[in-house]
């Protein structure tokens, strides 16, 4: 029983002693990492993602006079697949031409209806006019045999002579209100016409016009370039199916690759820090590699809901100082736009500050032991922070927080 009982202490002294040095192996292998308190000039930046556009381009239009033809839409049937290279002249797009054929069509109808209608009047206005001539004629006649028999009625008694002159002056005044009212007639009779004429030449002219709008439905390129297809509001192409209106006719662009733009789109928390002229560094996706610089030209004002984003965004756009082959439009980019910079200051990773009631301190190296520092910090970036007291160039400091830091000597500003 006595050798049993002995058994069971050794091994738990032996468990126990096991766990201690393990423990105690652990402790004394634990790797505190250190860095450097670095000195030097301090950037805070602000990360977006872009996409590339040029600065400048000219728009493929399609017809410019769709609002005077009454289309106030015209949809897209055909178009050149976006990034071809294309000549002045060469065919780019074709629009649909139904709903303008409709309307050219009903122009026809109207135009033989007025057309018509021009004949007709023109017809009766000369038998009318022939017919007024002819009794202006007759009444002529009728004058001139009155003043024959009033002549003729010198020797018959006065009250012949008196009926004679009666209708002498009745013969008159009818043959002047013919002439009167046939210069009236006249004055209608044109009057109609010109109204006719008018209503024909304006449908005419308006046939005409949709006739050469319509043959603006075939869009060529105006001078060389790469054909991109433009963006609607929410980013998505303007291609085949989509439609141009009376307001807004652009069916695609044609970039001058010479100077291009990064747009991008700041959240709400940090557009506030964002100004014209600041510096930017543009990296494109597809050339990692290579590195571009630039500076922000333009900061909207007003923020927009982006598609599957929750916060508002606001417009920033940042003009790229180089130039290069391999940047194309749509091309996607990551930027950093610098949005403060503190000139020879002292600063450190983030991981090495922490925090205690109202002190904030460092575990400093000194002599490979860790002691607790106060400092005094300033601003900060993503990774890194300025100290503004309690360090020194060449100050080593500890990442990883030491064992027992309660224990560790503080030593105050």
């Amino acid at each position: 029983m006595k050798n049993k009982k002995f058994i069971l202490i050794s091994i738990g002294i032996i468990i126990i002693a096991g766990l201690y040095f393990m423990l105690r192996g652990e402790t004394v292998t634990m790797e505190l990492i250190c860095a450097d308190v670095k000195h030097g000039d301090f950037e805070v930046s602000v990360y977006t993602s872009g996409e590339l556009e040029a600065k400048y381009s000219e728009n493929i239009q399609g017809p410019s006079r769709l609002r005077q033809v009454g289309v106030h839409n015209a949809q897209i049937a055909e178009l050149v697949p976006e990034g071809t290279v294309v000549k002045t002249g060469d065919w780019v797009a074709t629009l649909d031409r139904t709903d303008i054929s409709n309307r050219i069509l009903d122009r026809e109808t109207e135009l033989e209806r007025l057309e018509t209608s021009f004949t007709q009047t023109q017809l009766d206005t000369t038998m009318d006019l022939r017919n007024a001539r002819n009794e202006l004629i007759n009444l002529q006649f009728n004058y001139e045999e009155a003043k024959i028999t009033l002549e003729q009625s010198q020797y018959e008694p006065p009250a012949a002579i008196r009926q004679a002159e009666i209708n002498l002056e009745k013969a008159g005044r009818a043959y002047d209100q013919a002439v009167h009212n046939y210069e009236l007639r006249r004055q209608q009779a044109e009057a109609r016409m010109t109204e006719v004429s008018a209503q024909l030449n304006q449908v005419r002219r308006r046939y005409q016009e949709m006739v050469a709008v319509m043959e603006e439905f075939e869009i060529f390129a105006p001078r060389d370039g790469m054909v991109i297809y433009r963006r609607n509001w929410d980013g998505s192409r303007f291609g085949v199916g989509s439609q141009i209106n009376a307001w807004d006719n652009t069916v695609a662009t044609l970039p001058d690759f010479s100077v291009m733009m990064s747009r991008t789109y700041v959240n709400e928390i940090d557009i506030s820090k964002i100004k014209v002229n600041q510096p930017a560094e543009v990296i494109v996706d597809a050339f990692p590699d290579r590195k571009f610089t630039g500076y922000v030209t333009e900061v909207a004002n007003i923020g927009e809901q982006r598609p599957n984003q929750d916060a508002r965004v606001f417009e920033v756009k940042i003009q790229l100082n180089e130039s290069d082959t391999i940047m194309r439009p749509a091309m996607t980019t990551k930027n950093t736009i610098v949005t403060h910079v503190e000139r020879d200051v002292l600063f450190i990773p983030i991981e090495g500050i922490h925090v205690n009631d109202t002190i904030t301190y460092v575990f400093r190296v000194v002599n490979n032991r860790p002691v607790r520092q106060q400092v005094r910090t300033g601003i900060r970036n993503d990774n890194q922070i300025i100290i503004r007291e309690g360090l020194e160039e060449g100050d080593r400091i500890y990442l990883t927080v030491p064992q027992n830091p309660e224990e560790i000597r503080l030593v105050t500003l």
